[in-house]
């Protein structure tokens, strides 16, 4: 009798599921409003093609190369000890790297930062921008965007209810030709115009991501004075900020008169260590503005990885020890990076593209204007040109690289589709199996 109560049961519910269609599913909306339009992500799509072809990778931007063998030993020590690496530390940041961040960065900035007060650390600078957006952009707020920028920006302000607001950096040059990202520039009054009663925060990327400009103390000056003016908070995106070339000096905008009370400043581990798989960044600014990224944090994520932590303690006592000196790392890497940015500015030169020559971070782009190619996959038609060239490159050349409009704002996009960014944070070996990819192209023209 249980068996055919069961069985009839079962009946019951095939029937109602084959009334319904093959799949059941809920008559409610099942999504909140807020992921309206964020669905697509560059990352997603273009690690996917890069898996499918298996393409020389100048696309993303990782290392492939390990980090520097101090801060491995860091880490496997961390790993090797006590039983307390293995276990929660504190949920705003480990106190050895609190107090190590703390001390590295008050001397850079000539001030004092208080370790538990004026950080946190977070996984990655992703979820440092996640925390910052949440805890300070409310429903209707206005967020001003420096162009390019970094894509995450756009859907995190989306997803706090913020309204994103645009403002290029455009080349500018006499002789009509950005030859260089010092080239790009902000209209000052451009700018100036973008702010309204309801702008809650401008966000600014130097070194910029794509483009490679380090913003000047003087273009630093217009925005902090605009900043204050309106009583607007800044979030500084500075997780390139050691990768500096030919003289350039990164300045934090959060040193600046009147600036450190209204700046979250971004960091990363994995950018200034070589090592992006750790996923460990940091935010810091003004206690009175990091007990509400505290909030979202502790409500969230709460607590990132141990070990992980102590070894980028480790690091930074380091770099404090030897700050300035031949052995250090943030010397090491930019000028390990200066000879692959010009080797690379080279190639794509050599084979009719113009390349913009960065004066910071890990990427360069390039101007396609001048290719002459015959886009033929339907798939992409209606696409951009960039999408569609790096679509091309992948799969028919075997090389990838990014799309630069994917870094602009749906009003700039077209303006900007004629670039595409390539990385070279890459072996010799990488950029050699790139370069042979692109001459034997050019000779097949």
């Amino acid at each position: 009798m249980f068996r055919s109560a069961v069985g009839g049961v079962i009946n019951y519910f095939n029937r109602v599921v084959s009334c319904c269609g093959t799949k059941a599913t809920m008559s409610r909306r099942l999504h909140a409003r807020r992921l309206d339009g964020i669905d697509k992500n560059l990352w997603i799509e273009f690690t996917q093609l890069a898996a499918d072809y298996k393409p020389v990778n100048l696309g993303q931007g990782f290392p492939d190369f390990s980090p520097p063998a101090f801060i491995q030993e860091a880490f496997c020590k961390a790993v090797s000890g006590n039983s307390s690496m293995h276990q929660y530390t504190r949920a705003f940041g480990h106190p050895q790297l609190v107090k190590n961040l703390a001390k590295f960065f008050g001397r850079v900035m000539d001030r004092d930062v208080d370790p538990f007060e004026d950080i946190l650390v977070t996984v990655g600078a992703y979820q440092a921008l996640f925390c910052t957006f949440q805890a300070l952009v409310d429903e209707g707020d206005e967020v001003i965007i420096v162009e390019p920028f970094f894509d995450c920006y756009q859907p995190m302000v989306k997803m706090a209810g913020g309204k994103d607001i645009y403002v290029p950096l455009r080349p500018k040059t006499d002789s009509g030709q950005a030859l260089s990202s010092a080239d790009w520039v902000l209209c000052p009054e451009e700018l100036a115009s973008k702010f309204s009663p309801r702008t809650k925060a401008v966000v600014i990327n130097t070194p910029n991501n794509p483009l490679g400009k380090v913003f000047k103390r003087e273009e630093l000056q217009v925005i902090a004075d605009l900043c204050v003016k309106h009583d607007v908070i800044c979030i500084s995106d500075e997780v390139y900020e050691w990768l500096t070339y030919d003289g350039n000096k990164h300045v934090k905008i959060a040193s600046l008169p009147g600036m450190w009370e209204r700046t979250i400043t971004i960091g990363s581990a994995g950018k200034t260590f070589s090592a992006t798989g750790w996923k460990v960044g940091w935010a810091m600014g003004s206690g009175h503005i990091l007990k509400h990224l505290k909030t979202v944090h502790q409500n969230s994520v709460y607590h990132c990885a141990t070990a992980a932590q102590e070894a980028v303690a480790v690091g930074f006592q380091r770099e404090y020890d030897c700050f300035g000196k031949e052995e250090s790392y943030f010397l090491q890497l930019p000028a390990a990076l200066h000879h692959k940015r010009l080797r690379l500015a080279q190639c794509l030169q050599s084979v009719g593209l113009q390349p913009i020559l960065p004066q910071g971070g890990y990427f360069l782009i390039a101007d396609i204007s001048s290719l002459k190619v015959d886009l033929n996959d339907p798939s992409t038609e209606g696409e951009l040109y960039d999408y569609r060239i790096v679509k091309w490159l992948i799969k028919e050349k075997g090389l990838a690289t990014i799309p630069v409009s994917a870094f602009f704002g749906p009003e700039h996009q077209k303006d900007f589709q004629n670039y595409i960014r390539f990385c070279f944070v890459k072996e010799d070996s990488t950029l050699k199996a790139a370069e042979d990819i692109l001459h034997q192209w050019s000779e097949e023209k």
